[in-house]
């Protein structure tokens, strides 16, 4: 792995910034002073002191974000503005990718991360995992539709979804609602309120998995997972 790269994952700052300190004379490795950001590491094996501090590798980072509307769920989009966008320098270099997608125009929890196996694991139709949304939608749901969904609805396409967890919050000419699903088909939310003849006219993820939204964080802002939400979402 290359020093400049190698320091960048660390957090020490983007790959820019980390050039400047080599060229400072900051970075020593196995006790030597290398300005070389092409060398080639082993983090595992070399020693690498930043100013006399030893540097602590990260291969993976985890992050949960609040989506707001209007941004698309990519690593790039060439017209609208992606929630890698929304990073910073010191989280991008690590090259995190949404895990799944929301909507355009859908809010709420999205995690990022560059974590392949994990990713894999949470998006796997066999492992089922739930994720829990928050519907404004025109038009009164009602127990028939609960039941409608605990059995799986047939959508447009002709495929039946498999049963979904409806609960009613309000119900009346715009009615508010939780959903929790296990699959996540293109526009499932949407499609499986209009197989019961109402549209969604807002949506909001609020949980995959064991991962719930922290409520603190304001549509566009992110944070770094925890520890136990990291060992809790890796069933450690």
């Amino acid at each position: 792995m290359r020093l400049d790269k190698m320091l960048a994952n660390s957090g020490i700052g983007s790959r820019k910034e980390v050039k400047k300190l080599l060229k400072s004379g900051g970075v020593t490795v196995n006790g030597k002073m290398i300005k070389d950001a092409k060398l080639q590491v082993d983090p595992e094996k070399d020693l690498i002191h930043l100013f006399d501090e030893p540097v602590e590798y990260r291969e993976f980072i985890y992050l949960m974000m609040n989506k707001p509307g209007g941004v698309v769920s990519a690593t790039e989009d060439k017209r609208d503005e992606t929630v890698v966008d929304l990073l910073d320098e010191a989280h991008k270099h690590f090259e995190p990718h949404p895990v799944g997608r929301l909507d355009k125009d859908t809010e709420g929890f999205l995690l990022l991360t560059n974590d392949g196996q994990l990713s894999h694991q949470l998006l796997s139709p066999k492992h089922h995992v739930p994720k829990t949304y928050f519907a404004r939608i025109k038009g009164q749901v009602t127990e028939k539709d609960t039941e409608a969904f605990k059995n799986g609805v047939e959508l447009e396409d002709g495929y039946k979804t498999k049963p979904g967890d409806l609960v009613i919050l309000e119900s009346g000419e715009t009615s508010d609602i939780e959903l929790t699903i296990t699959e996540g088909k293109f526009h499932q939310v949407k499609r499986m309120f209009q197989a019961v003849d109402k549209e969604v006219i807002y949506l909001k993820r609020l949980s995959m998995g064991p991962l719930v939204l922290d409520e603190e964080l304001e549509l566009g802002e992110y944070r770094e997972l925890t520890e136990e939400e990291i060992e809790l979402v890796k069933g450690k």
